[in-house]
C-alpha cells in the first residue's frame, strides 16, 4: 500500500457503501446504464461507415471502461481491487481502450475519515492498546482495501504505521466478484463466448489472500528474516501486540519516493546500484525463495539515502500481494529463461510445455512467435553484442539504458498479437502475477535512469540453482 509522503492529499470519503444491497444496487444501476448505451451505440453503428464504426467502437469501449472505473473507485474494497486485476488479465481479452482505463485504478485512492476505520482498530486491538498510542487521524496512505495511519507509542516514542482494513471488505468479496463479472459481460467489454469464470475465480482467491492480514504478517516477518543480513534493504518490524485479523502495525520506516528530486540528483553510479539491487531482489525472490511480492506500486518501495552509496537503503513495504510458486513451476520457468538468454528455442518450448503455455505439436509459426516473445522479454539480460540489442538502447560503454527502452510496450504489443491466435490462451495466474512484478522491476529501473547490464546477475542466479 502506498504511503508516499510527497504526494498531494486527497479529500476523505465520509462513508463507505459497505452493505451488499448498497453495493449490488450501485453495480446493477451501472449495468442497466451500460445496457441502454449499448442499444444506442449499436443502432447508430448501422448508419456508420467502416472507418467511422471503428472510431466509434474505440470511443465507446473507452467510455464504458471509464464509467466502470469511476464507479469502482467510489465503491472501494474488493470490487475496485478486482477492477485493477482485470487490467492485468484484460490485455489478453479486453479492448486496449478498456485496459488503459482500468490500469489507472492504482492502489492510491481517496481515503475515508477516521470514524469509519476507528471501530475496526478498537475491535482488533482493544481500547487499552489503543490508549498506548498517539494515532494521527489523517491517513498517510490509502488503497482499495484499507489505509495506513501514522502513530507513536507513548512509552518510548517509537514511530509506527498502522494499516487498517476497511469495514465490510472481506465479507463483500464473493458478492462483489460475481456482480462485477456480470457487469463486464453486460457492458460488452468482454468478447462473446469467452469463459471468464476461471479469471474471476483467480481474482476472488487473490482478494481473499490480500485481506488476510495474518498471512501478510507472516510474509513481512519472512522477508525481514531473509534480508536481515543484506544491508541494501530495510523491512519494517511487525508489532504483534498492535495487530490483528484486520489491523497490521509495523515500525514506520522513513524514505522518499523513486520520483523524489533527491533520488534523481544522485550520481549515475548510485542510481545504478539501487536499480541493480531491485533486480537482484527479484531474482532471489523467485528463483531461490519461490515467491515474489507481486504488487509493483511505486509506493511499496522507499529510498533512504545516506552520505555514501554504501549507506543507501531500499525500504520494502506491503507484503499482502506476496505469492508463492511451486518448485515445478519455477523449474519450468527457469527452462524458458535459460532457453531465451542462451537462444535455445527447443528449451524455451520445453519449459513452456511444462506449464501449459505451449505444446510441441503446435504449428511451427506459433512456436516461433512464442520464442520471439520470450527473446524480447529477456532483452535487458542479453549478451548485447551477440544478441543484437538495438544500439540506441546502449550507452557508450555498452550498458543497457533502461529509461531509453520501450520494452514493456513492445512486449505487450507482441503478446496482444499472439493472443489473437487460437493456440495462445490466457496464461496461468502464476505467469500473470510474476510478469506484473517483472514489469514493475523494469519500470523502477527506468525511473532511476539506470544504465547497467543485468546478464551476470541472472546467470549467477540460474547457475546457483
Amino acid at each position: 500500500m502506498s504511503t508516499e509522503e510527497d504526494k498531494p492529499a486527497k479529500v476523505s470519503m465520509q462513508r463507505l457503501k459497505t452493505g451488499s444491497m448498497q453495493r449490488n444496487l450501485a453495480l446493477t444501476r451501472l449495468g442497466l446504464g451500460a445496457g441502454g448505451q449499448i442499444m444506442a451505440h449499436s443502432l447508430m453503428n448501422v448508419f456508420r461507415g467502416e472507418v467511422a464504426r471503428s472510431e466509434a467502437n474505440s470511443s465507446f469501449y473507452q467510455h464504458q471502461a471509464r464509467v466502470l472505473a469511476d464507479e469502482l473507485g467510489q465503491l472501494k474494497g474488493s470490487v475496485m481491487k478486482a477492477g485493477q486485476m482485470l487490467s492485468l488479465y484484460g490485455q489478453y481479452f479486453l479492448p486496449p481502450e478498456a485496459v488503459d482505463v482500468l490500469a489507472e485504478l492504482q492502489d492510491s485512492t481517496q481515503p475515508v475519515v477516521w470514524p469509519v476505520v476507528e471501530p475496526v482498530l478498537e475491535q482488533c486491538i482493544g481500547t487499552r492498546r489503543m490508549a498506548e498510542l498517539e494515532i494521527e487521524q489523517e491517513p498517510i496512505g490509502a488503497a482499495s482495501l484499507g489505509q495506513v495511519h501514522r502513530a507513536r507509542r507513548r512509552s518510548d516514542g517509537l514511530e509506527l504505521a498502522v494499516k487498517i482494513q476497511y469495514p465490510g471488505v472481506a465479507a463483500a468479496i464473493d458478492s462483489d466478484v460475481r456482480t462485477l463479472s456480470r457487469i463486464l459481460i453486460v457492458s460488452r467489454l468482454a468478447p462473446k463466448g469467452l469463459n471468464l469464470k476461471p479469471v474471476f475465480a483467480e481474482v476472488q482467491e487473490m482478494l481473499h489472500r490480500e485481506v488476510d492480514y495474518q498471512l501478510e504478517r507472516q510474509f513481512t516477518e519472512d522477508y525481514a528474516r531473509r534480508l536481515a543480513d543484506d544491508p541494501r534493504f530495510v523491512v519494517p518490524r511487525v508489532l504483534g501486540e498492535y495487530s490483528g485479523d484486520k489491523v497490521l502495525t509495523t515500525t514506520f520506516e522513513r524514505g522518499v519516493s523513486v520520483r523524489h528530486a533527491s533520488v534523481a540528483a544522485l550520481p549515475q553510479a548510485r542510481r545504478n546500484r539501487l536499480a541493480a539491487a531491485m533486480v537482484d531482489l527479484f531474482l532471489q525472490e523467485f528463483f531461490d525463495w519461490h515467491q515474489v511480492q507481486s504488487d509493483p506500486n511505486f509506493g511499496n518501495y522507499r529510498f533512504r539515502l545516506g552520505d555514501r552509496a554504501e549507506d543507501d537503503r531500499i525500504v520494502l513495504l506491503d507484503f499482502g500481494a506476496t505469492r508463492r510458486f511451486k518448485a515445478s513451476f519455477v523449474d519450468a520457468y527457469s527452462d524458458i529463461v535459460r532457453g531465451a538468454v542462451h537462444r535455445e528455442p527447443r528449451r524455451v518450448i520445453h519449459g513452456a510445455g511444462a506449464i501449459g503455455l505451449m505444446q510441441e505439436k503446435f504449428p511451427q509459426p506459433v512456436l516461433d512467435a512464442f520464442v520471439h516473445m520470450c527473446d524480447l522479454i529477456v532483452e535487458p539480460f542479453n549478451d548485447h553484442v551477440q544478441d543484437g540489442t538495438p544500439p540506441n538502447l546502449l550507452n557508450a560503454a555498452g550498458e543497457y539504458r533502461w529509461a531509453a527502452s520501450d520494452l514493456p510496450m513492445r512486449a505487450t504489443n507482441v503478446a496482444a498479437r499472439n493472443a489473437l491466435s487460437i493456440y495462445f490462451r490466457v496464461p496461468p495466474r502464476e505467469i500473470v502475477f510474476l510478469h506484473r512484478r517483472l514489469a514493475g522491476v523494469f519500470v523502477i529501473c527506468a525511473a532511476l535512469g539506470a544504465e547497467f547490464n543485468a546478464r551476470d546477475s541472472l546467470l549467477k542466479t540460474l547457475n546457483g540453482r
